[in-house]
């Protein structure tokens, strides 16, 4: 019940409630003694000072975000030109020709073709969308279609003719911002040890420290609390560290990391960005997918913070959603059966259609070239295919049919020049109604060398434990160290922490330990150190991180409590030319003797430092101790007064109890040869 003022009256006592109990039951009566007249009925209306402060959001929240709004049926109509003048006998046929055009982008609810006197189709047809996100999409991808060639579909919003409509006849110029100086954000690479950095969480992820990875010791560069909400993430050249909070991301940077840029999107939980840091993909997983405008998936520009394109996300999800190609001209996902390329800056689908590839289950670029490779599973009596895609001409530069697949995983050497994609096969195969189920599985690598002509492929397999090399898969984690045309693995196999650092050169195991419980490993950007890694989002004790050379020595064993995550700072592509590598590793021996060198001195440094500090400390103790004695001196006579003249300094009435022990042992033993 509501009363004046919007408050809810208290509730009555058990006394008060009887009372009221009475005096109906007397009205009752006394409507009997009346002759059973019908009582006057009350009067409901508020009194004419009545003010009510419950908003009708308050009360019928959930109703009113079922209202329908003027704009709704409009929303989601688009109109396409350019459509065929048919008459009557061939509409059905062009019909199906738009349906089969549009489908992809969601259900039609509704078509209009309209015709004139003589019965023939005007060349423009309107099209109702189940929401205006599918209208949207159809708009983008299918404005600019060419159905043959004398027809090209020009798509537009129904609602973006009142839009254009109203645009202003005076131009007014936007106000130009500022210039922000951000500072150096390229400092870390300027250091002239070339130490890499590192960012921790710890404190059970209230707090976040940078390091510098300084030989003795790391050096602590910065450190805050409540930094981010639940992890951090650096950029793919480390120019940006990215934190998490509630209202979207955060991006820092400069020598004192400052926050440079922001991006508001609410419940936000995995960001990605592109491989050059000019865009960045968020994903918030539990936004309304109903909503007038995609809210799921945003693509933003980093340097302006401008949101340039959204989407919304499958059901379930799946993360990343896009794969970059490596100079973020391109962007790509699956779809049911295609590839959808979109290309920047305009992020539009690359030539307005996607690309069918039926049975399609993966794909991945190239880290240097536009060349997008995918994989085909098997169906029926047709083989599994990996093929090479050259982007944007579409052109299939190479393919190689596999034979009893059951997995693929492509991994590129950071430079593309070689391709390998792990192929899990089967000796059996069941079918059991939607599902498969594999026995006998056994693995090979088909090696695909990019810079020869015709990419020849070759094939090699492995047998044994360590075949379970894929990332992601149950408990074991595979992270390479590539380094020019060599690969470098280290295998973490099982819960219990088994290592093993592989030089892929001979595929020889150069070491074989363990780091107990270990959950992540990471590889610094130079390859020289790894860190391996006991998280405490993932176990409650033992946290910490280990670093080890790329041989499998170990470094350091850090312990830090409630330790959650390790990541090296990225280090941007080389700006060596290839002479310039050749020529670093011809010398390599010679470079290598001075940072050997180099290090000795900051180990023989650090052991000087702490000489000197334990002299300083003896020394300062030698002090304090003779200051001591001279007082002790100084008070002599007054002991001797308060003590009546007893000299207790000298006294000797314990000197006989203790006992004298000699005890004998070899201090050193020498052999002399004596010739005769």
């Amino acid at each position: 019940m509501r009363v004046q003022g919007g408050h809810t009256p208290p509730p009555l006592s058990q006394a008060a409630a009887a009372n009221m109990a009475k005096k109906n039951k007397a009205k009752l009566l006394d409507n009997e003694d009346d002759g059973g007249q019908e009582e006057e009925e009350p009067d409901f209306s508020d009194p004419e000072d009545f003010v009510d402060d419950i908003t009708d959001e308050e009360l019928l929240g959930d109703l009113l975000r079922q209202k329908p709004k003027e704009t709704d049926g409009v929303e989601s109509v688009i109109i396409v030109d350019g459509v065929p003048s048919v008459g009557a006998e061939r509409l059905d046929k062009l019909k199906n020709v738009v349906r089969k055009i549009f489908k992809e982008y969601g259900t039609l609810i509704n078509e209009f073709y309209p015709t004139n006197e003589e019965g023939k189709t005007k060349g423009y047809i309107f099209l109702e969308f189940k929401d205006r996100a599918a209208a949207e999409e159809a708009v983008r991808q299918r404005n600019n279609y060419k159905l043959d060639k004398q027809h090209t579909f020009l798509c537009n919003l129904f609602t973006d003719f009142e839009k254009y409509d109203n645009i202003p006849e005076e131009f007014v110029a936007p106000v130009p911002e500022p210039y922000k100086d951000l500072g150096n954000m390229s400092y870390y690479l300027l250091d002239e040890n070339c130490f890499d950095q590192f960012s921790i969480i710890f404190d059970g992820g209230t707090t976040t420290a940078i390091y510098l990875n300084a030989v003795p010791e790391a050096i602590e560069i910065a450190k805050r609390e409540r930094w981010t909400e639940t992890y951090v993430r650096w950029s793919p050249r480390g120019t940006y560290l990215a934190t998490f909070h509630g209202k979207g991301i955060a991006l820092w940077g400069g020598e004192e990391f400052r926050q440079v840029q922001k991006f508001s999107h609410s419940g936000v939980q995995f960001i990605d960005f592109s491989p050059c840091e000019k865009y960045i993909v968020s994903f918030s997983p539990h936004v309304d997918q109903r909503s007038e405008e995609p809210q799921s998936i945003i693509i933003w520009d980093t340097r302006s913070g401008q949101k340039k394109r959204a989407f919304n996300a499958e059901r379930p999800p799946i993360w990343p959603v896009f794969k970059w190609s490596s100079d973020d001209r391109y962007f790509a996902r699956i779809w049911e059966e295609c590839v959808s390329v979109y290309e920047t800056p305009s992020f539009g689908l690359l030539d307005k259609k996607s690309i069918k590839v039926a049975g399609i289950k993966d794909f991945s670029w190239s880290p240097t070239d536009n060349i997008l490779a995918y994989w085909i599973a098997e169906d029926k009596d047709v083989p599994a295919k990996v093929s090479l895609l050259s982007i944007p001409s579409r052109e299939e530069v190479r393919t190689k049919n596999l034979f009893n697949v059951a997995d693929c995983k492509m991994h590129w050497q950071k430079c593309g020049d070689y391709l390998c994609v792990k192929v899990a096969r089967y000796a059996k195969a069941k079918r059991e109604k939607t599902e498969v189920k594999y026995s006998g599985i056994y693995y090979n690598f088909e090696i695909f060398h990019m810079r020869e002509k015709g990419i020849p492929v070759d094939s090699l397999e492995i047998k044994g434990e360590h075949t379970g090399l894929c990332m992601g898969t149950g408990k074991q984690q595979v992270r390479n160290h590539q380094r020019g045309s060599l690969w470098s693995w280290l295998g973490l196999r099982s819960m219990n922490g088994a290592l093993e650092f592989i030089d892929t050169k001979d595929f020889q195991v150069m070491m074989s330990t363990e780091h107990f419980m270990a959950t992540d490993i990471e590889w610094d950007p130079t390859g020289r150190y790894v860190a391996s890694c006991v998280s405490w989002w993932g176990h409650k004790v033992d946290n910490a991180y280990w670093l080890w050379s790329f041989q499998g020595k170990i470094l350091k064993r850090q312990t830090v409590d409630k330790f959650c995550q390790l990541l090296w700072r990225p280090r941007p592509p080389s700006l060596l030319s290839t002479q310039d590598i050749k020529d670093i590793k011809k010398n390599m021996k010679k470079y290598a003797a001075n940072f050997e060198v180099q290090d000795k001195m900051r180990y023989s440094k650090a052991s000087r430092e702490i000489i000197e500090k334990r002299q300083k400390q003896m020394q300062t103790f030698t002090e304090y101790r003779k200051k001591i004695i001279e007082q002790f001196e100084r008070d002599k006579e007054q002991r001797l007064r308060l003590r009546n003249g007893q000299d207790t300094d000298t006294l000797t009435s314990n000197e006989n109890d203790y006992e004298e022990e000699t005890v004998e042992f070899l201090v050193k033993k020498e052999t002399v040869l004596v010739e005769d």
